[in-house]
């Protein structure tokens, strides 16, 4: 498709619907640099068509990253030799690598599903620095948002874990959220546009497949209005988590005493607060810290019999991190460090 071809794209209904979307949460404006995170796969390349159908309105700089995890051998090489020629008909800068090759190999966390992620934010990351990138542009659709919310529902997630992927977070952005698969798909069919396939999409040995090929049409097929009372829910499980983490965020303030370049916690009106604000209120603390935590249940409330315990001391949180209480303070500190004055 050449760039005469591109451009014309701009004016069709579906470019300007995630144009719509994507200025109402401010994720590409004027002057921007992304990273797109490009499989080859069909949301990806409508993706990066996207940003290429605006780039020249916009004055976007673009780079396409294409990550081989190496899982399925002659078609993952197929799929990079894909990706490398369909971003050079589109004259944009490619990034590319293999898993094994990343400078820090990622840990195993549980599936090969998580582990890949993982690597791929790692990957994506990478290339962000290297070329200064505001932005890494993913290619998450609403019929993911769907899957996602599913499969943490059947995992047990908290409210915070159910409202869903969310347009901008830190540099990710999402544009693709407002449109399902097959308006992407007849798209790309509209306008001879290719992609590849990857098989193990359809395998039932991944959580997110079976949840794709039995629960999303199962209720689809219950109830027409499925798709629309789904997004009307998400919406307020959302503004009701946008809500929260302003209590959280305001909570904090009033019960956190600042001490040079940290924090200590003052435990005696935290004791006082719902439990489920204390747990907020830690998250909250970890992630403004930047400690690694484990996204589990059980791990806060640990945290808070330690909290709630009548002695003092302290409480490995990671391999780098404790906390340490004294009286009614409570601090967040590297291993051996003991620092409460």
């Amino acid at each position: 498709m050449n760039s005469t071809t591109i451009a014309t794209l701009k004016s069709y209904p579906l470019i300007k619907k995630v144009c719509v979307f994507a200025d109402a949460h401010t994720l590409i404006p004027q002057n921007s640099s992304i990273v797109i995170g490009f499989s080859g796969g069909p949301d990806s390349v409508f993706l990066l068509h996207f940003l290429k159908a605006v780039q020249q309105e916009r004055a976007l700089t673009l780079y396409a990253a294409h990550l081989n995890h190496e899982w399925r051998g002659a078609d993952a090489d197929a799929d990079a030799a894909f990706c490398a020629a369909m971003v050079a008909e589109l004259e944009i800068p490619f990034f590319q690598a293999r898993m094994s090759e990343l400078p820090v190999q990622p840990a195993y966390e549980g599936s090969r599903e998580a582990q890949g992620r993982h690597a791929r934010r790692l990957f994506l990351t990478t290339v962000q620095r290297e070329t200064g990138a505001q932005h890494i542009a993913l290619a998450h659709h609403a019929d993911d948002q769907q899957e996602t919310f599913f499969i943490r529902l059947v995992r047990g997630a908290s409210l915070s874990g159910l409202v869903g992927m969310v347009p901008h977070a830190e540099q990710y952005i999402r544009p693709l959220l407002s449109i399902h698969k097959q308006e992407i798909l007849d798209f790309l069919h509209e306008h001879n546009i290719a992609y590849r396939t990857d098989l193990s999409n359809y395998e039932p040995d991944y959580l997110r497949n079976r949840v794709r090929a039995t629960i999303i049409p199962a209720l689809k097929a219950a109830d027409e209005r499925f798709e629309h009372s789904f997004l009307q829910t998400l919406t307020r499980l959302q503004e009701t988590e946008d809500f929260l983490c302003v209590i959280t965020e305001q909570t904090f303030a009033e019960i956190a005493i600042r001490q040079d370049t940290y924090f200590v916690l003052d435990l005696t009106p935290f004791k006082k607060l719902h439990s489920v604000l204390q747990e907020r209120i830690l998250i909250y603390w970890l992630c403004r810290e930047k400690v690694p935590f484990p996204p589990a249940h059980g791990f806060l409330r640990e945290m808070i019999r330690f909290i709630e315990s009548p002695h003092g001391g302290t409480h490995h949180i990671h391999h780098a991190w404790s906390l340490k209480k004294q009286g009614n303070k409570l601090q967040i500190v590297l291993a051996a460090n003991n620092s409460i004055q």
